[in-house]
């Protein structure tokens, strides 16, 4: 990934809610469930929210709330890749990249340790879970709120990093399932659960 590009999907936290599921169905359609790009872009994002996290000092919440924040655009949608988009594939390329078969096949066999990630607000339950965007909007706030989300976010990091590592030759399939799934939770986390749960439940 170029640094101009690495940096603008940092700060944007990857992508939109919309582009960010459209890529992850995607490249689980054409890959098999092979997920090395979205694992490159997620381990290098969730590093830095790992260190957001461990901000030092008072009324951390609200500071952390503040570094988590977008600070650009999604690059899909900047690049005007909307639903009404004209197409510059074949028709048959487009339907496979439609085909949900491989997501549901991975969410479903992660489906035990991710589960527990999905933020309460996207879900529409009583889950104290939050995902970033929901985080920020200060639905965060209570003292037992802010340690619960930042144990996640440390916990989730290091499966986050185990999985792109077993991408190296020398360290393949080291993966564990939990790796996998937390892949899918730091993406829920990131742009939120709402689609991903349509499209999988």
């Amino acid at each position: 990934m170029e640094p101009e590009t690495r940096q603008r999907m940092r700060k944007a936290w990857g992508f939109c809610e919309r582009h960010t599921w459209g890529w992850i169905s995607v490249e689980a359609a054409f890959r098999s469930g092979y997920l090395l790009g979205p694992a490159v872009l997620y381990e290098d994002v969730m590093e830095r929210a790992v260190k957001f996290f461990h901000t030092n000092g008072p009324v951390q919440s609200a500071r952390v709330r503040l570094r988590v924040r977008e600070k650009g655009p999604c690059l899909m949608c900047e690049s005007g890749y909307g639903p009404d988009s004209k197409a510059m594939a074949a028709a048959k390329l487009i339907e496979r990249g439609r085909d949900l078969y491989h997501l549901r096949l991975v969410a479903e066999r992660t489906r035990p340790y991710w589960r527990k990630d999905v933020c309460g607000i996207c879900a529409g339950t009583e889950s104290p879970m939050r995902c970033r965007k929901h985080f920020v909007r200060g639905d965060v706030d209570s003292v037992n709120h802010f340690p619960l989300q930042k144990e996640f976010i440390t916990s989730l990091f290091p499966h986050v990093a185990n999985f792109l590592r077993s991408f190296r030759w020398e360290y393949r399939d080291t993966q564990t399932v939990e790796d996998m799934a937390a892949l899918i939770s730091a993406v829920g986390w990131c742009s939120g659960w709402t689609i991903f749960l349509e499209l999988v439940d």
